[in-house]
């Protein structure tokens, strides 16, 4: 696969991505919200109440585990960045 094949692979994969920016800012959305009740959670393991955590292990394992979806945001974020950036910086050399 030679070079210019690459990055009309390449150009081709931004171009597809650029026109699901919407959907991808939605997951986002959606994992950021569910940090609410982890944020909960995490607070009542610190503080050791018991209202939340450890009431029931999959439960917390669930809790637990939802920093793990993280990783998809921060993902997904810095797509997003770059996918504007590379946007913003094309319109630049248009307009010059």
């Amino acid at each position: 696969m030679n070079m210019a094949s690459r990055l009309n692979i390449w150009n081709k994969f931004w171009k597809w991505y650029e026109n699901k920016i919407l959907g991808s800012i939605i997951i986002v959305a959606v994992i950021q919200f569910i940090q609410v009740p982890h944020m909960v959670w995490n607070a009542d393991m610190m503080l050791e109440s018991g209202y939340v955590s450890r009431v029931h292990p999959i439960i917390d394992w669930f809790l637990y585990g939802v920093d793990l979806i993280e990783i998809i945001s921060i993902v997904n974020i810095g797509m997003i960045m770059f996918s504007l950036l590379k946007k913003r910086h094309g319109t630049k050399r248009v307009s010059e």
